[in-house]
């Protein structure tokens, strides 16, 4: 396919053959779709932009998805935007384009911090952050949580106030540890509108979760 763009259609065929025998519920193609339709809104609203590297880009991603507790976790975006930026040579993308989709999916990443320097970049990074807030953000996090055998809360301090916060023991902890913290980050109007609307769901959630491990 020298020359020719490669259409949203052999981008996922590409994802889902790299994640053949993947199983996580928090990064799945439902996770990908969202991202896509958030990311393509966002960016519109917020003015010029290449829309095909920017939809290419939310696709892939996630390309490379390490576990939540792997050591090289943080480098999951880097090597996800080198395997990206291999296969849009391939199929003869020209490298300022290629540019535009590997910055916008290493920036994308929270714990990567790198800051997003265009258009797409941003949009791609709220659309991600988007999905760790809200009803969806809640579902992930305790899916992951379940998967890696954390407890829902600590028992005798859900709220840590006698002890450090350790999101990798209690899911709960992940709260303030990252996601209370996420809408400060957002980088376009509407990003930060919908993360602030968000994090008062999840703070809503939180207080009704101590309400009923207290007992009321």
């Amino acid at each position: 396919m020298s020359g020719a763009e490669p259409s949203a259609a052999r981008a996922l065929a590409f994802l889902r053959a790299e994640w053949q025998g993947q199983a996580d519920a928090a990064h799945d193609l439902g996770h990908i779709a969202r991202v896509r339709a958030v990311a393509a809104r966002f960016a519109a609203a917020e003015g010029p932009h290449d829309a095909g590297a920017l939809d290419i880009a939310a696709i892939l991603h996630d390309l490379v998805n390490l576990p939540k507790d792997a050591p090289n976790r943080a480098m999951a975006s880097r090597l996800s935007a080198a395997r990206a930026g291999d296969w849009l040579a391939a199929e003869g993308w020209p490298p300022e384009r290629r540019a535009i989709v590997t910055h916008a999916i290493e920036a994308h990443s929270f714990s990567a911090g790198i800051a997003p320097k265009t258009p797409e970049a941003r949009a791609l990074q709220d659309a991600d952050r988007l999905e760790a807030l809200g009803a969806i953000g809640l579902a992930r996090m305790f899916a992951v949580s379940g998967a890696l055998g954390r407890a829902l809360f600590h028992p005798d301090d859900p709220l840590a106030e006698g002890r450090a916060l350790d999101d990798k023991a209690y899911a709960l902890d992940h709260l303030e540890v990252k996601l209370f913290r996420l809408a400060d980050t957002m980088q376009t109007v509407e990003g930060r509108r919908i993360a602030a609307e968000r994090t008062v769901f999840l703070r809503q959630f939180r207080d009704q979760m101590l309400r009923e491990i207290s007992g009321f």
